[in-house]
């Protein structure tokens, strides 16, 4: 923001520079529109300095957005913003591109961010694209080691590939422990993979019961979440890796404590083979 102009003339700025210049009055109008836009209907006359983060940052949108551009970059729009105000700014953002049908390009490192709020996302790295790919396909079908761990939370256990069928493939680890899973892309026996698990795929119980997998562990630390809990567990093969429990299914079992042993369980599906590339 420019601290000398008010909130008005900020917005305003873009449209001075055209040539022609439009007149006055017609500035002034769309300003208005512009504020009421982002939600700061009358906030022309204040200054930039009385705003909040979150109300600069929708003056900042609506001083780019009043030149009516075809496509909008937002780089790290929201990087100053506490966690409650980002979170409101995201639905807001969100909110006025469906209204307006403007494209958006939004770049950030901010895994969570990308995936609450994109349509399609491009996974960049070293300046190549290496997916691109919807939120949910990206998270669920990951290329490789590298988009798995940049998109979301996943636990990773490093080996080698024993096999492939049609179906998936199996994974011996440095202790010699084998783990099965699916194998999205293509990946020869012989060579180093990762298996990937999401924590919210491992549920945490005090029996084995029928499950594809069921590993004794024991439990290293408990975090509250609030709507889940965050287990930090350890098996002697795998070593340490984390289990997101829903808060309703730990009610039911009673949840755990540091100490405890107990069993990790998953289904064979849930397991990804990643390539290392």
């Amino acid at each position: 923001m420019f601290p000398h102009l008010n909130v008005a003339d900020n917005i305003a700025y873009g449209l001075r520079q055209q040539r022609p210049k439009p007149a006055a009055a017609l500035i002034a109008a769309q300003v208005e529109r512009a504020l009421e836009t982002v939600r700061l209907p009358g906030f022309g006359a204040r200054r930039i300095w009385e705003m909040s983060g979150g109300q600069q940052q929708r003056v900042a949108l609506a001083r780019a957005l009043i030149n009516q551009p075809k496509l909008l970059l937002l780089d790290e729009p929201m990087a100053a913003l506490d966690r409650k105000l980002r979170r409101d700014m995201q639905i807001e953002l969100q909110s006025l591109q469906r209204r307006l049908g403007i494209t958006f390009v939004l770049v950030t490192h901010d895994q969570e961010e990308a995936l609450t709020m994109s349509d399609r996302i491009c996974i960049l790295r070293a300046g190549r694209i290496v997916q691109v790919g919807s939120p949910s396909e990206l998270y669920d079908r990951p290329l490789n080691r590298y988009v798995a761990d940049f998109v979301g939370k996943t636990n990773f256990f490093d080996g080698r590939l024993e096999s492939v069928s049609a179906t998936g493939g199996i994974v011996a680890t440095a202790t010699g422990r084998r783990l099965s899973g699916r194998i999205l892309s293509p990946l020869a026996a012989g060579q180093p993979v990762s298996v990937s698990l999401r924590p919210e795929q491992i549920s945490l119980a005090r029996q084995s019961g029928q499950h594809d997998v069921a590993l004794p562990i024991g439990v290293i630390n408990r975090i509250f979440l609030g709507e889940h809990t965050e287990y930090v567990v350890k098996n002697d093969d795998l070593g340490e890796f984390t289990i997101l429990v829903p808060r309703q299914a730990e009610a039911e079992a009673g949840g755990f404590a540091a100490g405890d042993q107990g069993f990790a369980r998953w289904s064979e599906a849930s397991a990804l083979l990643l390539s290392n590339d």
